[in-house]
């Protein structure tokens, strides 16, 4: 009860940023270009899954949290919701007040009427995440969570009909702005899930009116957020222009870091948002994204770690760059890399011995100091935890159990059967050839790490093929387990520990688990963590989960990567957060230049 009432405390101290009625403050000649390094997939908040998707809909549409966008470490405040929520019965009732007033942008769907943001759009939210039709990767996000929400799951997959209207006890919408949420168990961190963008508000009208047979539109986006979709040119470029519905506050955020005076008092007062066009492109060559920002055609960019010679001296910008004014904001992403192996795949998945000895042979020869060293030229340190940095939960002192070790891995293949041919390369213990058959991107960096990943498998004679698709081609084969290895990234939804171990949990298989395991040893830490509060008790969970992905081997830790992002003289306002990744309604620029 302590605890929780700490929890309740802390979140009812939360500020909010001053909110102030629609004057037009978004002005159309303020433009911020912006740059993606691979392809979006959709703007749909249940459906998409990748970083650069989830960045637009992060602007296209509102949570009822979100984060104060200065705070260090992230600190919730509310954004749709007009106070961080009410918390009773030991932590399963939170009760919701959404803001008045609050308006959808301009849509087909609405006729000519103006559509209010109601708690009823935040409750169809929530149930579209566990919609079979619909198949979420989001759907861990709420299963098992929401009183009566599984059993109607479970119901529309019998019936192929999900009843929205049906009431139930633990997503009610009581009366036109409040929302009521009981649990079936405390969860510790519910606010945060509430902050995050696939639970962000759609309306129902829109959503049956765009939706294909899927249950998904992800082409026609309609929401509250600071902008709408202007233009869409799949895999090229994403044009958002300011929503003339939306509310608009004052830019009043205060920070403790004497970094950024600078910055408070550029932006202090301002009505915001300011910027009234972001044009992203997409350019997957890292080459033609550098070219482009010295160009002066990009105003932001993420500097990945294969440019970071050409920018950098150590962790501060050269000086050709510092001296045209060019700012560098840079963290380390709470996020982590990872090389995984499908644990349903015939040659590499399961949990007898000698698939076990594979996969940890394969983790054994990967060797994360070149990663670091080479691919990403010192712009990441190693994953030693599969929590990172500034997350709940990190063990920074963690030593792993698996480390690079070729002549180790090829002492476990000798032992487990895995005999070396003529050629060399091994077969499998039948005696059948051994491949694997790594997926990855048609870029430069992705090249590069497939070099890398040949070079360590030759190192313990392991033939390798490369199976090579676009971003988002390979985000969909991963959610239907398709592919036997890739090396993906999760960055955090939320600040604590549960994002990450939840990535090796059973039941998410399809959704987060992209190496499909299902450990019973692993689901039954899992589901005792989810139960604990955070804490001495549950790190020590988290310990225990941590030795069996060693022993198991779905995937090996590889990197953190630090976030450089490069930003123009002409913005104005512009601080890296950690949660937040859509930023352009905090900023402010010069006029664009013609």
């Amino acid at each position: 009860m302590r605890r929780l009432r700490r929890l309740a405390v802390a979140l009812a101290l939360a500020a909010l940023p001053c909110v102030a009625p629609p004057a037009g403050a978004a002005d159309p000649a303020k433009v911020i270009r912006d740059v993606f390094p691979v392809a979006e997939t959709g703007f749909d908040p249940a459906a998409v899954h990748d970083l650069y998707s989830g960045t637009v809909v992060q602007a296209l549409f509102e949570t009822l949290y979100t984060y104060d966008y200065l705070a260090r470490p992230a600190r919730l405040v509310p954004r749709a919701a007009e106070a961080l929520p009410q918390v009773s019965d030991e932590g399963r009732t939170y009760v919701i007040r959404v803001r008045k007033g609050i308006l959808f942008a301009p849509d087909a769907a609405f006729g000519d009427a103006k559509r209010e943001l109601v708690a009823a759009d935040f409750a169809y939210a929530l149930k579209r995440l566990i919609d079979p039709r619909i198949r979420s990767p989001w759907a861990f996000l709420v299963e098992g969570k929401f009183a009566g929400l599984d059993e109607l799951a479970e119901e529309a997959k019998r019936t192929g009909r999900f009843d929205y209207d049906r009431k139930l006890a633990g997503i009610e919408a009581v009366d036109r702005y409040t929302l009521r949420l009981r649990l079936k168990a405390t969860d510790y961190n519910l606010p945060y899930v509430l902050a995050h963008e696939p639970t962000s508000a759609v309306a129902r009208e829109v959503i049956e009116k765009y939706a294909g047979a899927d249950g998904r539109a992800l082409a026609n986006p309609v929401g509250t957020g600071p902008y709408r979709l202007e233009q869409w040119v799949r895999s090229a470029k994403i044009v958002l222009t300011a929503n003339p519905h939306y509310r608009g506050f004052t830019w009043s955020f205060a920070s403790s870091d004497p970094a950024d005076a600078k910055l408070v008092a550029e932006m202090q007062g301002k009505r915001m948002p300011q910027v009234g066009r972001v044009e992203i492109a997409i350019i997957e060559e890292d080459q033609s994204r550098l070219l482009a920002f010295r160009n002066g055609e990009l105003d932001i960019m993420n500097l990945e770690g294969p440019l970071a010679p050409n920018v950098l001296d150590g962790d501060r910008l050269r000086p050709e760059f510092a001296q045209k004014g060019i700012r560098l904001s840079r963290i380390i992403d709470p996020e982590i890399s990872y090389l995984y192996w499908n644990l349903q795949d015939p040659v590499v998945g399961g949990l007898a011995k000698e698939k076990v000895a594979l996969r940890r042979a394969l983790a054994m020869s990967y060797p994360v100091d070149e990663d670091v060293k080479v691919l990403r030229n010192g712009q990441a340190v190693e994953a030693r935890y599969p929590i990172p940095p500034g997350v709940v939960g990190h063990q920074p002192d963690w030593r792993p159990a698996i480390r690079h070790d070729p002549a180790g891995a090829n002492a476990l293949l000798d032992t487990f059967g895995y005999r070396r041919g003529a050629d060399g390369y091994r077969t499998l213990p039948d005696g059948k050839p051994l491949t694997i058959r790594h997926s990855s991107r048609p870029d430069t960096a992705a090249r590069q790490q497939d070099e890398l990943i040949r070079k360590a498998y030759d190192a313990i004679g392991v033939r390798v093929e490369f199976h090579k698709e676009k971003f988002p081609e390979l985000l969909k084969l991963e959610k239907q387990c398709k592919l036997q290895s890739r090396v993906a990234s999760w960055i955090a939804d939320y600040p604590d520990g549960d994002n990450f171990m939840q990535l090796l949990y059973g039941p998410n298989t399809f959704q987060s688990n992209n190496a499909c395991a299902r450990i019973p040893e692993y689901d039954r830490l899992y589901e005792q963590s989810v139960r604990t509060p955070p804490g001495p008790a549950r790190d020590r969970l988290y310990q225990d989960m941590t030795r069996v992905i060693e022993a198991y081997a779905p995937w090996r830790l590889t990197v953190s990567r630090y976030r450089n992002q490069l930003v123009q003289p002409r913005v104005r306002g512009y601080r890296r957060h950690p949660m937040l990744h859509a930023h352009w309604h905090y900023l402010d620029v010069a006029p664009s230049p013609k």
